[in-house]
């Protein structure tokens, strides 16, 4: 489907094909519902989505919507989502659903390859650093879960550090972490402090916000388990703001590569501790890319062209959301327009004569 969620997906229906479950559900911010609705349709499973009133990007509803899944928009952000949907499938047996949602721990036990992979493109030499961004928190989770396996296995001789991005206008971990100073403490960490944030965002009123729609979380249902990741990969948490995911979104496709704004969070996260003077000059990173540039061509296009879309190409429970706004990249490459002329087009191509 293009992001890392199918690493989960395929562990998760394995699981739910050997309970004999028929019917699947998520809550999504867009990667989670693409893969899978791909992978319902592949097994034959019934497939609801439930998205909520913060924005999705087209280029994955599209995927949800092709593949035939069953999409209920319910007014409310991803939070209440997970929350309604989470309801259903634990409190309402009638329902018959079988959650995949990264809470589900089969989900994490997928992701885990992830880090097999990095290993395996560094001839099992583990990175300096692995730095990733971070939302509803399954992927750092399940990063910590392989390396704890491995040392424990003899299979690797040190551990990475880990880094995780939040964007600015989603930082639950980052304020939790750094400002409330919350730690792992072998699994005593203070829940009250969790509770007093949620709380204090919900009597501000305050809700997610950021052009990374992937990780537009303000609750991340996996905190604890990135706690414990942190603990044993010696982590750090970052945030960076829409403005640096974009620039570093355009600086890898530069290198070719190409990602979604969520993605980028990671390499611009990279950047701010090696300014900061935490990852070395010398040290090896793998910065994890989780899905593709195709997944939002619109926040590519607008950055490139300075076009303000009006919120096209994210859209919610009330429609498309017309406070988004990317302003003309610094790396914005703009097509340029040149009549139907021999000569004006090899000018424009920069050959001269």
């Amino acid at each position: 489907s293009g992001s890392f969620k199918d690493n989960g997906m395929t562990a998760a229906f394995t699981h739910a094909r050997m309970v004999s479950a028929r019917r699947v559900a998520c809550a999504s911010t867009g990667n989670t519902s693409a893969s899978l609705a791909l992978y319902a349709a592949l097994a034959g499973f019934e497939c609801y989505v439930f998205i909520g009133d913060g924005r999705i990007a087209f280029g994955k509803l599209s995927q949800a919507l092709e593949y035939g899944a069953i999409t209920l928009q319910v007014a409310g952000d991803f939070d209440a989502c997970l929350a309604r949907v989470r309801h259903i499938a634990e409190k309402v047996p009638r329902a018959g659903v079988y959650l995949m949602n990264s809470v589900n721990p089969f989900r994490l036990e997928g992701q885990k390859s992830i880090m097999c992979r990095v290993l395996e493109g560094l001839d099992f030499e583990p990175p300096d650093w692995i730095v990733v961004p971070g939302g509803n928190l399954g992927n750092c989770s399940a990063f910590g879960k392989a390396y704890m396996e491995m040392a424990e296995l003899g299979l690797v001789k040190k551990v990475p550090r880990l880094a995780v991005i939040n964007a600015a206008g989603a930082r639950t971990l980052d304020r939790v972490f750094n400002e409330q100073g919350v730690r792992w403490q072998g699994g005593r960490f203070d829940k009250g402090r969790v509770k007093g944030e949620y709380q204090r965002m919900d009597d501000a009123g305050e809700h997610a916000h950021t052009i990374a729609s992937a990780i537009e979380i303000n609750r991340p249902v996996n905190l604890p388990k990135a706690l414990r990741a942190l603990d044993f990969m010696r982590g750090v948490v970052r945030s960076v703001d829409d403005h640096c995911i974009l620039e570093h979104k355009a600086l890898v496709g530069r290198c070719g590569f190409g990602c979604e704004p969520a993605s980028a969070a990671s390499v611009a996260g990279a950047r701010v501790l090696l300014r900061e003077g935490v990852i070395k000059p010398h040290e090896t990173v793998a910065c994890v890319l989780t899905g593709h540039v195709l997944k939002d061509p619109d926040a590519t296009v607008q950055y490139h062209t300075g076009r303000d879309t009006k919120g096209k190409g994210h859209t919610g429970a009330h429609g498309p959301r017309p406070d988004v706004h990317i302003p003309l990249g610094t790396r914005a490459n703009r097509p340029i327009r040149v009549a139907d002329d021999l000569d004006a087009i090899l000018r424009a191509m920069g050959v001269e004569g």
